[in-house]
C-alpha cells in the first residue's frame, strides 16, 4: 500500500500534490553551463508523470570557482537563466512544481578545472577535506560575496517563476565547509565551535529570504557525511543537532532536506529515528527524507562496482510518512532511470519498474 505517498503536503505556502520529491542528481547535462531544450524535457517528462516536487541537479551560482565541469548548468548569466525559465515554464505546464538548488563546490574542486581554469578552490579556511592547505582562506569581503550570490540566486529563482529553492549545503562542498571543523580552522565569527560555524549557512538563508517573498520556500540539504569520509559525523547526539539546527530555523528557513546515503538507518543508538526524523522532532520543521529509496544498494557503491541496482518495495518509506516521522521523500537513481516511476508506483505496476544502472547517469530519458 502506497497510499501514504500520494496524500498533498503543504511545503510553506506550496501545495505539493503528493510527497514524492525529485532528488537533485548532476548529470553534466547543459553544454556552455546552459540548460537547453533536452534538458527542458527532461525535466517535463518527470513532471508529466505526477512527480510531486522536482529539485533541479545543482546550478552554480554567480561565482567563478562555484562549479567543476563546463556542462554543469549555471544559475546566473543571461543565456542560463533563460534556459532555466524554458524549463520551470515547461513542468509547470504539466502541472509540476520545481526548485533550484543553488550549489558552490567549494574546495572540492580541483584547480584548473572548467569552466574557470585559472579561478583557485575557495573555502572557509583554504582547506581540503584532509585539512591540506590549497588555497587561501576567504577573507571576509569575498565571504560577503558569496552570501550575495546566493541571495541573486534565489531572487532571481522568484523573478523566473520557480516554486522555492534549495540550498546545497551537504556532502563536502561550500557551506558544508563552513559547517565542518575539518575545513573551516577560522578564528573570525565564521569559525569557533559547531553551533558558530553555522553562522556562514545562516547569513545565506536571512539573505535569501531578504531577497525574495514570505511565502517563498527556503530549503537546506545538510548531511552528516562528506564526498570523501561516510563516517563523517558533524553531530553525535540528539541535544548537539538541535543546537546545530537552531540558527539555521531563525534564520527562516521552511524544511530541511537531509541527506543520507540509506535511509532506513538510525541516526542516533536508542531510536530508530533517521537523519530526517531527528530533524523534524528537533525543530518541528517539514523534512524531505532521501537515500537509496526503491533500490537495493546505495549510489556510490553502485558506481565503483557498476553493478545495477534493483528495485526494492517501499513499505519501509510509506511507514516513515504513515507514522509523521518525515513529509516527503526524495527519489533519486529510480527517477533518473526511469521518468514514469511515480506513475508506476501509484498505479501498483511495480512489476514495470526499471532497474538502475550508472549509464543511466549518462542519458537524458
Amino acid at each position: 500500500m502506497t497510499t501514504a505517498l500520494f496524500t498533498p503536503f503543504p511545503l510553506a505556502k506550496l501545495a505539493l500534490p503528493n510527497r514524492i520529491v525529485m532528488a537533485p542528481m548532476t548529470r553534466g547535462q547543459s553544454p556552455g553551463g546552459v540548460p537547453d531544450d533536452e534538458v527542458v524535457g527532461y525535466y517535463r517528462r518527470r513532471a508529466e508523470h505526477g512527480v510531486g516536487l522536482i529539485i533541479t541537479e545543482g546550478t552554480g551560482i554567480n561565482h567563478p570557482a562555484a562549479v567543476s565541469g563546463a556542462r554543469i548548468p549555471r544559475f546566473h548569466g543571461g543565456d542560463a537563466l533563460a534556459g532555466w525559465a524554458k524549463v520551470v515554464a515547461a513542468v509547470h505546464a504539466a502541472g509540476g512544481r520545481i526548485m533550484p538548488q543553488l550549489w558552490h563546490v567549494g574546495m572540492a574542486r580541483k584547480p584548473g578545472s572548467e569552466p574557470h581554469p585559472e579561478a583557485p578552490p575557495v573555502g572557509p579556511s583554504g582547506l581540503d577535506s584532509t585539512s591540506v592547505p590549497v588555497s587561501e582562506a576567504l577573507t571576509g569581503t569575498e565571504v560577503a560575496g558569496l552570501i550575495d550570490a546566493y541571495a541573486q540566486g534565489a531572487a532571481d529563482a522568484q523573478r523566473l517563476g520557480f516554486d522555492g529553492i534549495e540550498l546545497h549545503g551537504a556532502h563536502g562542498y561550500l557551506i558544508d565547509q563552513f559547517f565542518w571543523e575539518r575545513t573551516n580552522q577560522r578564528t573570525d565569527q565564521y569559525g569557533g565551535d559547531f553551533v558558530a560555524r553555522t553562522r556562514f549557512a545562516a547569513e545565506v538563508i536571512r539573505a535569501c529570504r531578504a531577497r525574495t517573498s514570505p511565502q517563498f520556500p527556503l530549503v537546506l540539504r545538510f548531511s552528516q557525511w562528506k564526498l570523501n569520509e561516510y563516517d563523517a559525523k558533524l553531530v553525535t547526539t540528539p541535544d548537539d543537532l538541535a543546537r546545530f539546527l537552531a540558527p539555521l530555523v531563525d534564520a527562516g528557513l521552511d524544511a530541511f532536506h537531509c541527506s543520507t546515503r540509506r535511509f532506513w538507518q538510525p541516526e542516533f543508538e536508542g531510536s530508530e529515528l533517521n537523519l530526517a526524523g531527528w530533524t523534524k522532532k528537533l525543530t518541528g520543521l517539514p523534512t524531505i527524507t532521501v537515500g537509496s529509496v526503491g533500490l537495493d544498494n546505495e549510489f556510490m557503491s553502485s558506481l565503483r562496482e557498476g553493478k545495477p541496482a534493483q528495485q526494492v518495495g517501499l513499505d519501509p518509506i510509506v511507514g516513515m510518512i504513515e507514522r509523521g516521522e518525515v513529509d516527503l521523500v526524495a527519489v533519486g537513481r529510480a527517477l533518473l532511470v526511469d521518468p514514469a516511476w511515480v506513475e508506476k508506483v501509484r498505479e501498483g505496476r511495480f512489476g514495470e519498474l526499471l532497474p538502475f544502472t550508472p549509464e543511466a547517469l549518462k542519458t537524458l530519458s
